[in-house]
């Protein structure tokens, strides 16, 4: 097994023990991005639309220093501090995709790192 972690500095750093993400035997794993601007380390303040445009943002980035983009993601996790917040991130995570949707679960938890809204993980193929 190959494994190669993946780390850039457009996406927040971990606050924990893990990696951004992680490619190996042709599948990139990243972890749950929350909404924290990795210019400034702060959390994204404002509302779950603001903190899924950041977590989306910060995913992007991650799929590019891996050369990758979002039609080469096959699932998705979408954890909510409350379930009422769903149509919002959703019309978010929607702009992000053209058709042919990837898997996906979304639940609501009871908290979220830093207190956020909006935490989302994501499984890509790194072939189509």
């Amino acid at each position: 097994m190959t494994k190669t972690i993946i780390n850039t500095p457009n996406a927040p750093a971990p606050i924990g023990p893990y990696s951004q993400a992680v490619k190996a035997n042709g599948f990139l794993f990243v972890s749950g991005q929350v909404a924290i601007d990795p210019a400034t380390n702060e959390v994204v303040t404002g509302g779950a639309v603001k903190e899924a445009q950041q977590v989306m943002k910060n995913i992007d980035a991650i799929l590019k220093e891996a050369n990758l983009t979002f039609q080469h993601v096959v699932k998705t996790t979408i954890f909510l501090s409350d379930m009422s917040l769903f149509s919002e991130v959703n019309e978010v995570y929607a702009g992000y995709f053209n058709g042919d949707f990837p898997a996906r679960e979304t639940v609501a938890v009871k908290g979220l790192p830093k207190n956020v809204n909006v935490e989302i993980s994501i499984t890509a193929v790194v072939q189509l």
